[in-house]
């Protein structure tokens, strides 16, 4: 029956016309924004965006990437290396250095001549602060807002949809997002008939700090933790989005899941996760963060409710894949039905050009697979 809606919806999706300009959008920050013309030189200030151009310019997502964050090169190198040698070219792409913190070359980026920049909801004020918005509001270089990560559950295929009107790719926008949209239905259907919600403690980039423990807020992880009917700790203690909570709160607090993010980095500390890497290369790592000293007395750690996902499924589009995860590992008898793994291989070859690489989306010692 999915295989026969999911083909239904790609073929209505067909019938899309191409976006005609000028054409004017509302974007996530609520700003309208005229393009008269369709954009071919794109910065994008999160580099991890490039997945939301796999879905959209499938036979190059690089082809009108004049400049980018590669955070991929920092913080997920084994999706790096995947990409470039999927597209050699992509090395050659100036990496801008764009953090958070507003911080940009702008002579690097006028150079580049750009029609159209790319970026996240949740850097806004810092490009503000640091008068990045009016420098590039003078130079009539658009900013388009999209957000996975302030409000992902609501906000992800609202995101895919503009991209695609603003990037005449509207087909290829509704095919995913009439995917993402079902996939989402399943989830919001069964967290609709939960008795009783469990409290979950989540900590992304485990391993990272040599301190536990970071974790998110109602944002990020923790919006997705929501999102499929978890009772997420880092809301209930966290001022802000993100930050460290003493570990002595989260024994008291009894978690009833405890669940780990990670991704292949520099720093061989994080949980291992993603492209091309093995599951018995994870299983030590994982073993040693939960043997971390009072991590082991979480009362769900003792009790083996402990897991981790790919830490990259909470900030690009296929976040749809990490709730999946975290709904089977929160609450494994009502999500059984899941399939997470073989939904993510149909976006890489339904939605993408993308190689379809193995991937370690998750990982528990006693899953089966």
């Amino acid at each position: 029956m999915r295989t026969w809606l999911v083909s239904s919806l790609m073929v209505a999706s067909a019938g899309l016309g191409a976006t005609t300009y000028p054409v004017q959008i509302t974007d996530l920050d609520n700003q309208k924004i005229t393009l008269n013309k369709e954009p071919q030189h794109v910065i994008l200030q999160d580099g991890r965006d490039i997945m939301a151009m796999a879905l959209l310019d499938r036979d190059n997502p690089f082809r009108r990437v004049v400049a980018w964050n590669n955070l991929a090169k920092k913080q997920d190198v084994q999706t790096w290396a995947m990409l470039k040698k999927a597209w050699p070219d992509a090395e050659n792409i100036i990496d801008m250095g764009f953090n958070d913190r507003g911080e940009v070359n702008l002579e690097s980026v006028i150079a580049q001549q750009p029609d159209l920049m790319i970026a996240q909801l949740r850097a806004k004020p810092a490009l503000q602060q640091t008068g990045v918005l009016d420098a590039l509001q003078k130079l009539h270089i658009p900013v388009m807002f999209i957000d996975y990560e302030l409000h992902p559950a609501q906000n992800t295929a609202r995101s895919i949809t503009l991209l695609g009107t603003a990037l005449n790719q509207e087909a290829h926008a509704k095919a995913f997002t009439d995917f993402y949209t079902a996939r989402q239905k399943t989830l919001t259907d069964t967290r609709a008939r939960l008795t009783q919600k469990a409290t979950v403690f989540i900590e992304p980039i485990a391993g990272n700090s040599e301190n536990c423990c970071f974790t998110h807020s109602h944002n990020g992880w923790g919006g997705l933790v929501e999102a499929v009917g978890g009772k997420n700790i880092g809301s209930a203690l966290l001022p802000g989005a993100s930050g460290f909570v003493d570990l002595e709160k989260v024994i008291a607090m009894r978690p009833d899941v405890y669940i780990m993010t990670g991704s292949k980095r520099h720093n061989d500390n994080v949980l291992p996760l993603g492209y091309n890497v093995s599951r018995d290369a994870v299983a030590p790592v994982f073993t040693r963060l939960t043997q971390r000293r009072g991590v082991d007395q979480v009362a769900p750690v003792k009790a083996g409710r402990v897991s981790g996902v790919y830490h990259h499924f909470y900030n690009h589009p296929y976040n749809i894949i990490g709730m999946e995860v975290l709904a089977k590992a929160i609450y494994p008898a009502q999500f059984a039905s899941l399939q997470p793994e073989a939904d993510y291989h149909h976006i890489i070859t339904q939605f993408t050009q993308l190689p379809d690489d193995p991937i370690v989306i998750d990982y528990a010692p006693d899953a089966k697979h």
